[in-house]
């Protein structure tokens, strides 16, 4: 039996409007393939769904006011499962690690955005019930196929 842990985790920042969603997601899914923490690492595999937390902002018409680049952005949010492959890590280490892993691909692929993407962990029963039916599927490619059965089970 593989030694997993299956944190189910929220994250939650702001992107340029013209951004792909499914870049995005693809981005968030890579960012958790490898995972360190300290001078350690483990393989981490993402399964959830990625999704607007806003409405497009239509630009300023007719002479209104122009928006300033912050208020062009547009809140995006991931709901999923994260499981590893070390479970003598806590839940905590595990939501630090990939907040730290998540945050550098978001600022390497999008710059500085005004505030680093919010990571937490979220309730199991969060993850069904509130993602939207609507949310692209996301899923980290090239994992261990231990990790892809474990999280299999919480699907």
């Amino acid at each position: 039996m593989l030694d997993s842990l299956i944190v189910p985790l929220l994250v939650t920042t702001d992107l340029p409007p013209d951004t792909d969603l499914a870049e995005f997601g693809r981005l968030l899914a890579d960012a958790v393939r490898r995972l360190e923490h300290g001078d350690a690492s483990y393989a981490g595999f993402l399964n959830g769904g990625v999704f607007w937390l806003d409405r497009p902002r239509t630009p300023a018409q007719d002479g209104g006011p122009e928006l300033s680049p912050a208020e062009e952005l547009r809140f995006a949010a991931l709901i999923g499962y994260l499981s590893i492959s070390d479970s003598r890590r806590s839940p905590k280490e595990v939501v630090a690690d990939a907040g730290g892993a998540i945050t550098e691909a978001v600022a390497v692929r999008y710059g500085d955005l005004g505030s680093p993407p919010a990571v937490m962990a979220i309730r199991a029963e969060d993850v069904r019930e509130r993602t939207p039916v609507s949310a692209l599927p996301v899923r980290t490619t090239g994992a261990g196929a231990g990790l892809v059965a474990v999280t299999r089970s919480y699907l």
